[in-house]
């Protein structure tokens, strides 16, 4: 399969799945699907940035902004980027903070310098992403020793079939990596794995079971 078949087809996938987020941008909000579903690696991201002392920060694939809008509220760094490739969530996310700096892009091609971060985190959407591709992206964008911190949902699990059903291509048959392939991903990409580990949740891991891998650029 020649790459530029491959590129069109990754190029589908999202289109897809940016239609369908900018569809449900709404429901994505709801309380008690916030709480449960995204607040735990949320507050575990933003723990490390805290811990990092990070002043640069994107969060990719950051939906409709809640926890880019807790890091600028919470971290007050020099700069906050969140970036996201669905109109909708980005609607809701401009509507929710004036300070942040709102950008419309996928993951593998970030409208940013290289060097121009300090830390690059993810939530509940690097299953979505060309993990190669956009895991360059983070290395060239971020300073020497910057801070990568994803948080995904693993694969083989009651809750992660029907999203893996839902992005499942004959060119992208891959969406959850497991621990030891996104530990391989980050270090294929130039970065060191500092940590990993499951998300602490109030229910049963196996219900929602996530961890967050967090890495240095080499």
């Amino acid at each position: 399969m020649s790459s530029s078949t491959l590129a069109i087809g990754n190029r589908g996938l999202n289109t897809v799945i940016t239609r369908f987020f900018g569809t449900v941008a709404r429901a994505y909000d709801a309380a008690p699907l916030q709480h449960f579903v995204y607040r735990p690696p949320q507050d575990e991201m933003v723990a490390e940035l805290r811990a990092a002392g990070s002043r640069r920060i994107a969060d990719i694939g950051c939906g409709t902004g809640i926890l880019t809008t807790r890091i600028q509220r919470e971290l007050r760094p020099e700069a906050v980027y969140g970036i996201d490739a669905s109109t909708g969530m980005l609607a809701q996310a401009r509507a929710r903070s004036t300070e942040v700096t709102w950008l419309k892009s996928a993951a593998e091609h970030l409208p940013l310098d290289d060097g121009a971060l300090d830390a690059v985190v993810t939530t509940s959407a690097f299953h979505f992403f060309d993990h190669p591709v956009a895991l360059r992206e983070f290395h060239r964008v971020l300073a020497p020793g910057g801070l990568v911190a994803i948080a995904t949902m693993l694969p083989n699990s009651p809750t992660s079939g029907p999203i893996q059903r839902l992005t499942r291509s004959t060119l992208s048959p891959a969406h959850a990596p497991s621990e030891k392939e996104t530990r391989k991903l980050l270090e294929d990409a130039g970065f060191e794995v500092v940590k990993q580990r499951k998300i602490h949740r109030p229910m049963p891991q196996w219900l929602i079971p996530d961890g967050i891998t967090v890495g240095r650029r080499r």
